[in-house]
């Protein structure tokens, strides 16, 4: 199902995976997977913004009004899906498991930042890469299965790990975006190893997604002080976590 909002994929609010319901798990994912090797996230050729529909499935704007202190209030406000992220390591490889891949809402608030509006973006002085994150494996809770059966199989799509539920550790719970939608996101702990991967992963269907094997120094320069990176802060908080609890004490980078 393609995810159209406002000239890009719907990706730019939220992570959103609609599997395909035919067929096996593994199967549907080595087939869904397998066209997207050969396509490149940065292949964008042109820009645009548009109205956002009313019947977005992903994404629903409104404004809340409360009283305070006998006082009215309101506040804008986007009602979007909960999801779950993962924290994924490899200890075959000593790597912790990230994902890449474009965000238009990322690519849209850097420009905007740049030069204060989105209007005829040159494509040449803002190319495609400066919207591209590295993340945690992370999904939408969009369908009728328990939170950390969503989180196995966002581990399977995009990454290409097959690991039961009870591999799966929970974290931690919390809001994310606290200013506009606080949505409810479910964070995830998960070991796995060479033996464990069944796919190349990438996502599903019309989602281009590069896994990315990271040494521990380059995690751990992600998140010391100073560092400038396009990761959400749910990513971030993943990695302090992973070195604060799991992180092996004689790891080494490669």
């Amino acid at each position: 199902m393609s995810k159209k909002l406002v000239g890009f994929s719907i990706n730019a609010i939220v992570s959103c995976f609609v599997p395909n319901r035919r067929g096996s798990f593994r199967n549907q994912l080595i087939n869904a997977t397998a066209p997207q090797r050969n396509r490149s996230m940065e292949n964008v050729s042109k820009v645009w913004l548009g109205p956002l529909p009313e019947d977005s499935p992903y994404v629903k704007p409104f404004r809340l009004y409360y009283v305070q202190n006998g006082v009215e209030k309101n506040w804008d406000l986007l009602k979007v899906h909960d999801s779950v992220a993962i924290i994924l390591y490899n200890t075959t490889r000593q790597k912790l498991v990230l994902v890449r891949q474009f965000r238009p809402a990322v690519y849209h608030g850097v420009i905007t930042s740049a030069q204060g509006n989105f209007d005829n973006v040159d494509l040449k002085s803002f190319p495609p890469s400066i919207g591209v994150t590295l993340e945690l494996c992370a999904g939408i809770v969009d369908k009728s299965k328990s939170w950390i059966e969503i989180a196995r199989e966002e581990v399977v799509e995009e990454c290409g790990y097959d690991v039961p539920v009870e591999r799966i550790e929970e974290v931690m719970v919390y809001r994310s975006g606290v200013g506009s939608s606080g949505a409810k996101q479910a964070m995830y702990y998960c070991e796995v190893t060479d033996a464990d991967r069944v796919t190349s992963g990438g996502g599903v269907e019309d989602e281009i997604i590069e896994v990315v094997d990271l040494s521990l120094d380059e995690a751990r320069r992600m998140i010391q002080k100073g560092a400038v990176n396009n990761s959400p802060p749910s990513c971030l908080m993943g990695l302090m976590w992973f070195f604060a609890n799991k992180a092996p004490n004689c790891a080494t980078s490669a």
